[in-house]
Formats: structure tokens, C-alpha cells, sequence
């Protein structure tokens, strides 16, 4: 595929942001070996200011994935086991009496943090998976008429298995539009599963992560991304697969401006992992899937009579129809 070249010359990037994503790809990428494109993903996640969603079966390594990011960004993290008796204060926080001082003190949660890990977050029930939407969306909590702001850098990165399964609940549209990519990890391939049944013993490789990074590295490679090259055809492309998810026949809702914005800047960011600073045309390809399928309504696709698996492979086989059949700028 032909990259933009007009802009190519006069556009550069600081040498720190290709090397935080580096450190990052090498640190959770000794972890979860053999799944490369799902450690890209995860770290075009971070570098772009979103939440990542990690679906997949038990035991396949979701929660693995999410401790080895938090571990290798060296910053402070919390883990929330998502469970039907979850409350909202339990994840946001409380406005507690101080008796003493005679007055209310807001005690925070644990999503004043940098990177919280909500394990299984489709077995929490719909008000408190609703709690996390101004966290995600605007970095804040707001309780009792008050805001609490939340430092940068904040992302979520959320575990789920199949929400067809005993004792979970689907994760709303709104709720997944908030999530900038959503991918699975999948089985290991045969050799290199026999590789972990005879060598791996009591010990976790993720618990031996060192911190690679400081938080101002990761919020310097962050502000890095607004300065990738959009060429006027990339946009073009762009729009063309996020219009294509509206008039599709088979499509009852398509993607959104904001799901379109977060496309491009997921593009910019996958730009910067790979050492350019420019978008090309495969930046948005290959994040099609992950960026834009859990934001469309298949039509037909009830939550109530179609297991998850499912609507999952119904929405990835019609962005990738998509993408095949959408013209690419040379």
C-alpha cells in the first residue's frame, strides 16, 4: 500500500515518544508472548488517551495483560474485582461525616488512580458499570453536587468474558463507545503453549515487570500525538470506512463523530509505535476492527436472543467487508 509523501519531509516526532511506546511493546510483550498485535494495541490504547477492553474467554490472559501494563508504566494502579454486589461508591467514593470538624469529607475511590483495573467488568450490574461513564469520558467524579477532578495520565483498561456467560450483564452501547479499542487475546499457538505447560512454574513472569517508564514520559509521549500528519486523503479514508458503518445494509446504527475522532487519534498514535509521523492509510485498516466494530448495532442483533460471540463476529466480518471494499488512497 502506497504511503502520503507530500507531508513526509517537513514532519517530525520526538525520539521519546517512539521509545516510551518501544519500552512499553518490549516490557508487556515478554509477558504475553506470541500475541504482538494485542500488545500494539494496548499500548496505542495508552498513547492515545483511552481505555482499552479485553474480551475473551477465562484463563487466556486478560487480567496477565492489564497487571503488565500497569506494572511497566511504574505509576500508581488499583484493581477492582467487578462483582453483582459492587456499588458505585465502592469504585467512585463517599462523602463520610467527620464528626470532629463537624462536617463531610469526600474519601476517594479507587478510580483516583492512574490506571485502574476493572477485572470482569460485564459481572458488575448496569448502575455501577453506569458510574464509570464520567470517569471515562470527562477524568471526573461528580458526588453530592461536588467535582473531583482526576490526574493525568487516566485510562481504564477493562477485562470481560463472553457476556453470554452465567452471571454477567452486557456492557451498554454507551458504555462501550467509551473504550477506544476492544480486542480479544485468544488461545496461545500450540508450540508455544507446550512451551508454557513445561516451563512456567510457581512464579508469574508479570510480578518480575519493572517499572520502564515515569509518568511524565508517558503524559510527554501522549501530548506527542496530536502532532501527527493527517494528509487530506488519509482524512478522506478515514471518513469513508466511518460513513460506510451508517449506510451499510446490515448496519441499524453506525459509528458516531466521537467514535470517529477517537479512529483518528487511536491512527495517530499507532503511527508513532511504528516510528513515523504521519498517518498512512494501514494505521486505519488495521484499527477498523478494533476502534470501530463494538460501535455499530447489527440490525437484528438482539442482546436478549443472540449470544455475544455472536454479535461480536457479525460486527468484525462487516468492518472488515468494509475496509475490503472501501477505496484506498494511493
Amino acid at each position: 500500500m502506497a504511503e502520503p509523501s507530500r507531508t513526509r519531509p517537513n514532519a517530525t516526532i520526538s525520539p521519546l515518544a517512539h521509545e516510551v511506546a518501544m519500552k512499553l511493546t518490549r516490557a508487556v510483550g515478554a509477558v504475553l508472548t506470541g500475541k504482538p498485535d494485542v500488545v500494539e494495541r494496548a499500548v496505542v490504547t495508552l498513547l492515545a488517551r483511552g481505555h482499552l477492553l479485553i474480551e475473551d474467554v477465562p484463563g487466556v490472559g486478560k487480567t496477565t495483560l492489564a497487571r503488565a501494563l500497569a506494572r511497566a508504566l511504574g505509576t500508581d494502579f488499583r484493581r477492582v474485582q467487578c462483582t453483582s454486589d459492587l456499588m458505585p461508591s465502592e469504585l467512585l467514593g463517599v462523602n463520610v461525616y467527620n464528626a470532629s470538624e463537624r462536617r463531610f469529607e469526600f474519601r476517594p475511590g479507587p478510580v483516583f488512580t492512574h490506571l485502574l483495573v476493572a477485572d470482569e467488568i460485564n459481572r458488575a450490574t448496569p448502575k455501577t458499570q453506569s458510574a464509570l461513564l464520567e470517569v471515562m469520558s470527562e477524568r471526573q467524579v461528580s458526588i453530592d453536587g461536588a467535582t473531583h477532578r482526576l490526574e493525568e495520565p487516566f485510562a481504564v483498561i477493562a477485562t470481560q468474558n463472553p457476556d453470554d456467560a452465567a452471571g454477567t450483564y452486557p456492557l451498554p452501547e454507551s458504555q462501550l463507545d467509551r473504550f477506544l479499542l476492544r480486542t480479544a487475546v485468544g488461545y496461545p499457538s500450540a508450540a508455544l503453549e507446550k512451551q508454557i505447560l513445561s516451563t512456567r512454574g510457581g512464579t508469574e513472569p508479570v510480578d518480575e515487570i519493572e517499572a520502564v517508564l515515569t509518568v511524565a514520559q508517558l503524559v510527554a509521549a501522549q501530548r506527542e500525538v496530536d502532532a501527527v500528519v493527517l494528509e487530506a486523503s488519509v482524512v478522506d479514508y478515514a471518513y469513508a470506512l466511518v460513513h460506510a458503518t451508517r449506510t451499510h445494509e446490515q448496519i441499524s446504527v453506525g459509528v458516531s463523530t466521537r467514535g470517529a475522532l477517537a479512529f483518528v487519534r487511536a491512527a495517530k498514535a499507532r503511527a508513532i509505535v511504528r516510528g513515523r509521523s504521519y498517518v498512512i492509510p494501514d494505521d486505519l485498516s488495521d484499527l477498523a476492527g478494533p476502534v470501530l466494530a463494538h460501535r455499530i448495532r447489527v440490525h437484528g442483533a438482539d442482546p436478549a436472543l443472540l449470544p455475544g460471540d455472536a454479535r461480536r463476529s457479525d460486527a468484525d466480518r462487516i468492518v472488515h467487508e468494509i475496509v475490503q471494499r472501501t477505496d484506498v488512497p494511493l
